[in-house]
């Protein structure tokens, strides 16, 4: 006896109908089903030959269409053809509509664009993570911002943030007695942003968190001119990228993020 074939049609990949179908078909013990799976419907000709294929092999079909009128031509040449024809997805979508009253946009493959927006997303956040604080320089060349600024002006929160905007931001840490890596002066200057802060906020910031660390403020992390010495360090390597800067004195992190992802879209548009 030949094996069952159950055909699998779909406006998109296909991928939830043969999914709904394997786990059917998981239910019935040591049978060898066969899927055909006939993605990417555009047209109502398609439909026509996918039922004649059905009928012809005396399978099931699974579909998954978005589009109405798909939907009601593929049902209606199934029963024409005494096929059987399942809508996987339509009851749903015609529930949701009349449950909550909003309109679905009816746009095939819509799963696989969330999709590819959440791995985008991580994948960012995993760029940020391994070229946070200057510690692999080649993130440098790879990312679509680099970050640079002395310590505690906030780079490795807003690559974090900005990652969740699914850019892959690598950051730098400016000190005077380390040589800025050379990827930096190798990078399109338009992807750098510096991160510019007032001598008198750095050092209250620093004082706070050496006072969090349970440690003596008065440590040349917070003095007032080791601080300007960075700081003035900052504004000479800066100077040489000829990048943008942004004062972050008295900026929140998402205020921050916004005028660097202003000043990327203003860029691009340029």
């Amino acid at each position: 006896m030949d094996k069952p074939i159950v055909y699998v049609v779909s406006d998109s990949v296909g991928e939830t109908a043969e999914l709904v179908v394997k786990a059917s078909i998981s239910q019935f013990n040591n049978s060898n089903f066969e899927i055909r799976r006939i993605p990417y419907i555009e047209d109502t000709a398609t439909l026509t030959e996918a039922v004649l294929q059905a009928k012809e092999h005396k399978a099931l079909i699974g579909f998954t269409l978005v589009k109405p009128e798909f939907r009601s031509f593929l049902l209606e040449e199934a029963r024409n053809h005494n096929v059987p024809a399942i809508d996987i997805i339509g009851p749903i979508i015609d529930e949701m509509e009349n449950l909550y009253g909003k309109k679905p946009r009816l746009e095939p493959g819509l799963v696989h664009k969330l999709d590819e927006d959440y791995f985008k997303r991580v994948e960012a956040i995993e760029f940020a993570v391994k070229y946070d604080d200057g510690r692999d320089p080649r993130g440098i060349l790879k990312a679509d911002i680099v970050l640079i600024g002395v310590s505690r002006t906030s780079k490795t929160p807003l690559s974090q943030y900005l990652a969740h905007k699914r850019l892959k931001v690598a950051n730098v840490p400016i000190v005077p007695e380390v040589d800025p890596p050379e990827e930096l002066f190798k990078v399109n200057p338009e992807k750098c942003i510096g991160l510019k802060i007032s001598a008198e906020k750095l050092n209250d910031i620093r004082k706070e968190r050496l006072k969090a660390l349970g440690l003596d403020d008065k440590a040349t992390y917070a003095n007032m001119e080791r601080i300007k010495q960075e700081l003035n360090h900052f504004q000479q390597v800066v100077d040489k990228i000829n990048c943008d800067v942004i004062d972050v004195s008295n900026k929140a992190v998402e205020e921050t993020a916004n005028t660097i992802m202003n000043v990327i879209r203003r860029k691009e548009q340029s």
